[in-house]
């Protein structure tokens, strides 16, 4: 009998942990049961995964199912049906476990749901249907092959034996299946009745196998780890929140399996952890054997509540490679309302010294989200908490909307927030108490803009020139938002190129108009204050030269363009300096030493050095990049015609 475990992802580069556990965990209990898994992602033609499917011949599926891909699963689901009428189909994951009963009486196609963590619930349904499968052949009740061909037997009374009477298998036949003492399944019974059983227990995780024995299929694809289960926190809007029992794997595993990824050379390590520093030893324990053992390649992700960070922690990120972690930070909000409203415990002060100390390191990318449509959270008041955690100086700044997941306390509340959200996955909230569905808009009109903008890291110069031109930086994005919407921009896929022209004009526009507004007096005299954030200077204004320099700078320093903007500025009066810098660099390279073995003409080719409106040159050296940005080196100098030779400008490192 044959088991085919599916996962559809949300992009090729991902992958799905739970359907390598649960199949990891079921062949050390049942060796040589036949489980595959098939990943796909939603970017895929239905009519691919279906033929996929098809051509596996499986006897049991089970899809992996959230909030991202239901919508595809439940149509392929309806589809293999009607090409594979006997494969028993199971669903799994959160966006089925909290309301199986309804899944089930919404989906006749659909056996089963496997509620909660699957591990062993899994296992129990594998034996459940081979014991079965064992029963029949035994009885002479069933065909070899993949197809679940049975027969129904019939008592002749006066013989005493068992005569077959061939039967086509059906949806909700459970004849000889026995599923009545499987914890952490809810199943439509012989008699079509939806049957819940109680929860399963819970796993030991130092119980379940490392199931990245083989990296094949893996490469060019984030690998996400588990070294912990649960969340001590009970945020409403999330499911972690239900189970509050946090368990840990084993250092004494866990170490060696890190080992594993750092001898492969793996890109990217994701760790899944709900919280990974809500144990102090633990957290200690990974991060030095990290640092020990650093391979100069693999990066691990962590998500973390900052504001726990304790000095040796801290200090310890201070010592690792540029790049070798990464941080993703969950504030969701500053208005102290909200917080309170939302179960969330978080010391704003602490967080954000512990993420000013990260930034001072240089060395570690940090993400720090927020989330819109929140109780107590209206258009001004997100905007605070954006104006706050902007000047955090995350790396990105991800603007979430609030997702109403099913089984969280946030969806209790719904009537109680006057919470209106989209009928069908993600949920997304569309309206609250709060903020009208019109403010919902033009946060999006944001959202869109800091991905472009600042998510993107493309623009790092002229948003620095940007945060000097408004008083506050949330302006920054509404306006150009704005700027999107009156000039018929958005919704459209730009080009990278076309994104400077457009910055370009919508800053020709401003420029007559140097914005007046400063902050607002309750965002100066609160949140701000608290947690002592300043306010951006707004003194000096830039011009437009200085923003043609910046956008200049910002083309350069990310490759060495081929085609150049239109407000770009004439460069062959400076051939005769440029050609002199490269001759100088190939005779005795002070700036350029990696590039030995190469003519002045090639080095020309290879870096670029662009002359500024301010005056000045910028060197942008291309074979020596920011570990963590991807930033190209860059040098200013100034022509020192005296000496007809390029000399250091202050600053000369940008």
């Amino acid at each position: 009998m044959k088991f085919l475990l599916a996962a559809i992802n949300a992009k090729y580069i991902h992958s799905n942990p739970g359907v390598y556990s649960l199949r990891a965990f079921a062949r050390t209990k049942i060796p040589g049961a036949d489980i595959e898994i098939g990943e796909y992602t939603i970017n895929h033609q239905m009519d691919l995964i279906l033929q996929d499917i098809y051509r596996r011949k499986p006897d049991f599926i089970g899809f992996s199912c959230y909030i991202w891909n239901i919508s595809y699963i439940m149509e392929i689901v309806r589809d293999v049906k009607k090409v594979l009428p006997e494969v028993e189909i199971w669903l799994g994951g959160p966006e089925v476990s909290y309301d199986a009963k309804k899944v089930l009486t919404r989906e006749p196609d659909v056996c089963g749901v496997m509620r909660g963590e699957g591990e062993l619930t899994f296992t129990e349904l594998v034996r459940a249907y081979l014991k079965r499968e064992e029963l029949c052949a035994a009885a002479g009740d069933i065909d070899s092959g993949s197809e679940m061909q049975r027969q129904e037997k019939t008592l002749v009374s006066d013989e005493n034996t068992w005569q077959p009477k061939a039967v086509k298998a059906e949806t909700g036949d459970r004849r000889g299946l026995d599923l009545d003492n499987i914890p952490g399944i809810t199943y439509r019974a012989e008699s079509g009745e939806v049957v819940e059983r109680g929860p399963q227990r819970l796993l030991s995780l130092d119980e379940i196998p490392f199931y990245y024995d083989d990296m094949a299929g893996f490469e060019n694809r984030i690998v996400y780890y588990e070294s912990s289960r649960g969340c001590p926190f009970s945020c409403s809007y999330c499911l972690s929140s239900i189970d509050k029992t946090v368990r840990f794997r084993s250092l004494d595993l866990v170490l060696p399996e890190l080992q594993f990824f750092l001898d492969h050379k793996v890109p990217q390590v994701k760790f899944v952890d709900r919280t990974f520093n809500c144990k102090r030893d633990h957290t200690l324990g990974i991060w030095r054997y990290l640092v020990e053992h650093d391979n100069g390649i693999t990066n691990f992700h962590f998500e973390v509540s900052a504001d726990i960070f304790d000095e040796e922690e801290l200090e310890l990120i201070g010592k690792m490679r540029p790049g070798l972690i990464q941080l993703e930070i969950g504030v969701q909000s500053t208005n102290p309302d909200t917080i309170k409203e939302i179960h969330r415990h978080m010391d704003l002060v602490k967080l954000k010294q512990a993420v000013d100390r990260v930034y001072d390191y240089r060395n570690t990318h940090q993400h720090l989200d927020l989330i819109a449509g929140l109780p107590y959270e209206n258009y001004e008041s997100f905007m605070r908490s954006f104006d706050d955690v902007y000047r955090m100086r995350p790396d990105q700044l991800q603007m979430g909307f609030l997702k109403v997941l099913k089984g969280s306390y946030m969806e209790e509340q719904v009537a109680a927030y006057d919470l209106k959200y989209r009928g069908i996955p993600p949920y997304e909230v569309l309206s609250t108490k709060w903020l009208p569905y019109s403010d919902v808009i033009r946060l999006k009109g944001v959202e869109g803009m800091v991905e472009v903008y600042y998510n993107s890291g493309q623009f790092p110069a002229t948003m620095k020139l940007l945060e000097k031109k408004f008083a506050r930086p949330s302006e920054i994005f509404t306006s150009l938002a704005e700027y999107y919407e009156k000039n018929g921009l958005t919704g459209i896929s730009h080009s990278r190129l076309a994104r400077y022209e457009i910055l370009y004009g919508f800053l020709e526009g401003k420029e007559a108009k140097v914005e007046q507004s400063t902050p607002a007096a309750e965002n100066l005299a609160g949140t701000e204050q608290k947690i002592g954030v300043k306010a951006a200077e707004t003194a000096v204004k830039p011009t437009l030269a200085d923003f043609r320099d910046s956008l200049m700078y910002d083309l350069y320093v990310r490759e060495n363009i081929k085609s150049r903007p239109s407000f770009s500025s004439d460069q062959s009066p400076y051939k005769k300096e440029v050609r002199e810098f490269f001759m100088a660099e190939e005779e005795s390279p002070q700036w350029l030493t990696d590039y030995a073995g190469f003519d002045s003409k090639q080095m020309a080719k290879m870096a670029h050095l662009e002359h500024m409106e301010d005056g000045t040159f910028v060197l942008f050296d291309y074979k020596n990049r920011d570990p963590l940005s991807g930033n190209a080196r860059a040098v200013r100098f100034r022509y020192d015609r005296k000496g007809s030779r390029m000399v250091p400008a202050k600053p000369a490192r940008i």
